[in-house]
């Protein structure tokens, strides 16, 4: 994928299906598609955003709880809504936060950039390798039965969602299980990832434009990873209810 049509006609044939929106009318979503990205470990610059990144949840920390900060509390209200029990399984954001104490991780530039991100604009945000993909990301309910390749104590394993999990699919199977809770191994970004998707996920009281300053500031990141990046992206809202 090395052009720029492709990564809009990824952005463009994503969809939030109307369940979804029903369950939460204050879902939105921004989805990156990105290529020529160049792959590699972590580095300088990376670990100043992610040092920065700590800082800055240390400092926001010391007045409130994890749970208690806005977006948090509403994914967790929005993980009860679908019944999972946000104690046990935390939104990518609540786990990233909770980590800041004792650091976050260090993965590799890409993985360090968006973990970064997502902590400085309170975002969860997920990223995944956009050549594993069969078919466009779409949310939805989870029937049941859609397989999700993932590892327990080490060995590879498949497990199902429960019926009505909000999950994010492909034609295959699920990529991401309980909306923003834990990736699958067939599309998670590895060492040498070129093409990749990012999605930034949002519910009250964060705003349209806090979500769009993200994701500037993912695409800005993600632009200095060579001098061949492009980028296409899309806001994913819900319909306006015609008269």
């Amino acid at each position: 994928m090395n052009d720029l049509s492709s990564l809009h006609q990824v952005v463009e044939s994503s969809r939030v299906d109307p369940e979804v929106f029903l369950l939460r009318p204050d879902y939105r979503a921004v989805l990156i598609a990105a290529d020529g990205l160049v792959p590699g470990p972590s580095d300088q610059t990376s670990e100043d955003l992610l040092s920065h990144a700590e800082g800055f949840a240390r400092e926001l920390l010391k007045t409130t709880l994890v749970e208690q900060l806005a977006h948090v509390a509403a994914w967790r209200d929005a993980y009860r809504g679908f019944g999972a029990k946000p104690q046990r399984t935390r939104n990518s954001l609540e786990a990233l936060l909770r980590r800041s104490a004792t650091g976050l991780p260090r993965v590799n530039r890409l993985t360090d950039i968006y973990n970064a991100i997502s902590v400085l604009h309170q975002v969860p945000l997920g990223g995944e390798d956009l050549t594993g993909y069969a078919g466009p990301p779409r949310l939805t309910l989870a029937r049941g039965t859609e397989p999700f390749d993932t590892a327990t104590g080490g060995e590879e394993t498949v497990e199902f969602p429960e019926p009505g999990e909000v999950v994010w699919r492909d034609d295959i199977g699920v990529t991401c299980r309980r909306w923003n809770w834990r990736q699958g191994r067939r599309t998670q970004l590895k060492n040498n990832t070129e093409t990749a998707l990012f999605i930034l996920d949002a519910l009250e009281p964060m705003t349209d434009h806090a979500l769009q300053l993200a994701a500037d500031a993912l695409a800005s990141h993600l632009s200095q990873l060579g001098p061949d990046v492009q980028t296409a992206s899309r806001l994913i809202r819900p319909e306006p209810i015609k008269s």
